[in-house]
């Protein structure tokens, strides 16, 4: 009746998957993103689901590399019933607003984007893939394959996010994303995505911070601005990355 320990069970075999099935993948965009910061491009980290890109930015041991990609639009035009009756919005609005923000930003050609979608099938990450591999950005995805292959994309193009990007990883997620079994309910409980894509996250930059000591062009990184001389030694990071790009 415990659902913790069915709770870790389900987390370590997340881990599992991606140790034993999703190493060459991992590899494969490593190489990718430290080909990118030693060729003078940026890697740009977009919105993950439920804030899931915010523990790849600026942590303690993270690379300093990974930079956010977000963007906000508001438009203040009220109009009466009629009108709006006579005039609908445009269904592809949101897509639109992807595309502005991709040529409004700072991204070129050989740069990175991370772009994720769980179940592979939202219409604005796999735009976002899109709109970045037409203008040369190599893009790397997380998704769950379990999942995406069960279901439609929503995008009008039919292709789901791992349809549109140039390297996938697996993140391990259950179809439906909830793993774990629990009385009384007639569904699986708890998600997994987050887990997995953390995982696989970390997998990733790890690897690439490894390649780039190994190549003798050690990355930038951050220390713990809570530690002793964290503020000096990061200070010190952004200056390099700054002046180096990596």
């Amino acid at each position: 009746m415990d659902v913790i320990p069915r709770y870790t069970q389900a987390a370590r075999e997340v881990i599992a998957f991606l140790e034993t099935t999703q190493h060459d993948a991992i590899t494969a965009a490593a190489k990718v993103v430290v080909k990118a910061l030693q060729n003078g491009g940026t890697v740009h980290c977009s919105e993950i689901g439920h804030g899931t890109q915010g523990d790849f930015i600026g942590r303690a041991g993270g690379l300093l590399a990974v930079q956010p990609f977000t963007y906000a639009f508001s438009v203040n035009s009220p109009m009466p019933e009629c009108r709006r009756k006579a005039h609908p919005a445009d269904p592809d609005a949101d897509l639109h607003r992807v595309r502005a923000a991709l040529d409004h930003s700072a991204l070129r050609a050989g740069d990175v984007m991370l772009v994720a979608s769980v179940s592979g099938r939202n219409r604005a990450p796999i735009e976002l893939a899109l709109a970045c591999r037409e203008r040369g950005i190599r893009v790397i995805a997380f998704t769950s394959m379990a999942y995406t292959v069960k279901v439609a994309s929503l995008h009008p193009t039919g292709k789901r996010l791992f349809e549109a990007a140039e390297l996938v990883i697996d993140c391990g997620a259950p179809y439906g994303d909830a793993g774990v079994e629990v009385p009384g309910y007639d569904i699986p409980l708890i998600p997994l995505s987050g887990l997995g894509m953390l995982t696989a996250g970390w997998m990733l930059w790890g690897t690439v911070m490894e390649m780039m000591a190994a190549a003798g062009t050690p990355a930038s990184v951050f220390r713990s601005l809570n530690s002793e001389g964290g503020t000096a030694f990061n200070d010190e990071s952004r200056k390099r990355y700054n002046e180096k790009g990596y």
